[in-house]
């Protein structure tokens, strides 16, 4: 047995189980960092510091408090909350009560929080703010098992009984462990494997969502696992912005209790390149849409810079992907990095003039970015190897505890998902479903065993719904959900993720692509535009001044769309080819259901609220 086999099977019963353990080996080394923003509320924010003793000290008073107020064995508490510290210390000091997280993204309306509270029977909810604490106080009615409100900022927010705020609750749980000096000990010690320790509601594209059960074991093997890669080390400094609410920011909190490197937490999305230069990580995690504003970004302020910066970006841009081809290409035939001469020579012309700069943006300390929850475009993840930013895809799903496959460090490939974690098999089925099997996968759904049954085999066989390929040693490609493929009237198949990522990385002006196309003679798109590149495009081109809807309907803006297809569509095979589009008149966003949290596109939702503008594109026309 291999000394990583060994490692994960040994693993202990929890990541409660693996805190402590780090808690005692480290005390005193930093654990997290946070942003303070400005007693006047202009300038700079201050970012300070908490060590693993100091966690712990936070954790083991909200624990107590918990366990004060009633929470018992595998008893729910609900987070609702952005990225924070705070966010990382309840969920750790509800675990280490011996509770369950069912965790609620700070987006979702009074309407589905109510139904997940009471669907998960959360006895306590841990509210970020104020407009959390309204969404429970105006269902409360509906919620008999909820017997506290914990707020983090009560600002604004009405405390009394049934609402306390975190530091209160805190105060409580010191002042309980005084007189249970060993509670934690002892909760964290009768924690078995198979108990619950998180709820997670996936953001269904239709009807309610379902909870899925991961129990405490999941989280201490992903803990294992990720670590045993060459992913992270004790040295690392990760950026953490992923809403914890879903399942990729939270496997990412399990591995680094396990390393116990620096963890600095900020879910401010729009302060993201601000706070890159200061927090300089050595790693972050991000999905595929960050990668593309970024690449979007730069292309957009190249442009800006006229028509010689422009073209310069241009070649340099190509020369990326070239040499990032070329450097995986050799790795793969002789385990070593080398290129033509004449490539190398080109790509340090344009290290000098464009990547430098590109990765100073990044931090300059970037040694490798994971990217998650939904596929990239093989062409902006070249662009990106080629400049010295490493883009290590990685796949999971909610139901698999995110991380079942990544991209191996140096020998990672583009284009790909990389290899299984130890401990994690995988099989492709006759359809071309990857099926998976390992300590990763869910318990089940929470209350739905007939749609457990649906998807998880009574020998461990989880049915993922993605369809995908594996290579001779080991790779996987995903192409597309099963669900998603669309076969045309004429019977070809066409995966339109392929198609919107092509798309993306020939458009920098694009934040969302919808390719449709079923059962129908020829496939169109609804093209969503990046509002912030678009209207500097804009004002560039004689529209200064116009809103976004305006800029959109102009006929030279639909003309400067026009040829990004067409260039799209030449690299495409003829069934493949998108033959109409139609621009929308805003971008798609969280708050009208059309993306997930976590970015990805609702199919169903778009095609539904757009229906007009669908039927528009086919109504007589036949092009095939």
């Amino acid at each position: 047995m291999s000394d990583t086999q060994t490692l994960i099977e040994n693993r202990p019963p929890s990541v409660a189980a693996l805190f402590l353990e780090r808690v005692a080996a480290t005390p005193d080394a930093e654990a997290y960092r946070y942003p303070v923003p400005a007693a006047s509320g202009e300038g700079p924010d201050e970012w300070r510091s908490l060590t693993w003793g100091q966690a712990a000290e936070r954790v083991y008073a909200i624990a107590a408090g918990l366990i004060e107020l009633g929470i018992e064995s595998e008893q729910r508490v609900a987070l609702a909350s952005s990225t924070r510290v705070e966010w990382i210390l309840a969920d750790l000091g509800i675990m280490c009560a011996g509770g369950a997280t069912t965790t609620v993204y700070p987006q979702t309306n009074a309407d589905e929080s109510a139904f997940i509270l009471s669907d998960s029977e959360s006895r306590v909810l841990i509210a970020e703010d104020a407009a959390q604490v309204a969404k429970a106080v105006e269902r409360r009615g509906e919620l008999p098992a909820l017997t506290k409100v914990v707020v983090i900022d009560p600002a604004g927010a009405e405390t009394g009984d049934w609402v306390i705020t975190l530091a209160e609750l805190e105060k409580r749980g010191t002042a309980y462990l005084e007189q249970h000096p060993e509670l934690i000990k002892e909760r964290v010690g009768a924690i078995t494997r198979e108990q619950l320790a998180t709820l997670i509601y996936t953001s269904g594209t239709t009807g309610r969502p379902k909870g899925v059960r991961l129990p405490h074991d999941n989280w201490a093997y992903m803990a294992r696992a990720t670590a045993s890669t060459d992913l992270i080390s004790a040295d690392d400094v990760q950026y953490l912005w992923l809403p914890l609410a879903h399942v990729f920011g939270k496997v990412l909190t399990s591995g680094q209790i396990e390393v116990g490197h620096v963890t600095a937490v900020d879910g401010r999305v729009d302060k993201i390149i601000e706070n890159l230069p200061v927090v300089r990580p050595t790693y972050m995690a991000a999905v595929p849409r960050i990668f593309e504003k970024v690449y979007n970004g730069v292309a957009a302020k190249a442009r800006e810079g006229g028509a010689a910066k422009y073209k310069i970006f241009q070649w340099a841009a190509e020369v990326a992907r070239e040499y990032a081809k070329a450097s995986q290409d050799s790795f793969r035939r002789t385990g070593t990095t080398s290129v033509p001469f004449a490539l190398a020579a080109k790509h340090k012309a344009a290290d000098a003039l464009v990547y430098g700069k590109l990765r100073e943006a990044f931090g300059g300390n970037l040694r490798a970015c994971v990217s998650g929850a939904s596929a990239l475009a093989p062409e902006i993840g070249y662009f990106f190897a080629g400049a010295g930013i490493h883009i290590l895809e990685g796949y999971g799903l909610t139901e698999t505890s995110a991380a079942s496959f990544v991209n191996p460090g140096e020998a990672y490939r583009t284009g790909t998902v990389g290899k299984p974690l130890p401990g994690c098999e995988v099989r492709i089925a006759d359809d071309g479903e990857i099926l998976l099997r390992g300590p990763g996968v869910m318990e089940g759904y929470h209350q739905q065993p007939e749609k457990t049954a649906e998807v998880l085999e009574s020998d461990g066989w989880f049915h993922t719904g993605d369809i995908g390929e594996l290579s001779a040693d080991g790779y996987l490609r995903i192409t597309d959900r099963k669900k998603d493929l669309i076969k045309t009237s004429g019977g070809k198949y066409v995966a339109p993720a392929e198609v919107e990522g092509q798309f993306k990385a020939v458009c920098p002006y694009v934040s969302n692509i919808l390719v449709h196309g079923a059962d129908r003679n020829y496939c169109t798109a609804l093209i969503a535009l990046d509002e912030p590149t678009i209207l500097q495009w804009a004002a560039d081109n004689g529209l200064e001044g116009k809103s976004y809807a305006e800029v959109v309907a102009a006929p030279q803006t639909v003309e400067m769309v026009d040829g990004y297809v067409k260039q799209l569509n030449e690299g495409l095979q003829r069934w493949q080819t998108i033959k109409k589009f139609r621009l929308l008149p805003r971008d798609l966003d969280v708050e009208h259901g059309e993306i997930t949290p976590s970015l990805k596109l609702k199919r169903p939702v778009v095609e539904r609220e757009y229906k007009g503008l669908i039927d528009e594109m086919y109504n007589g026309a036949r092009e095939a």
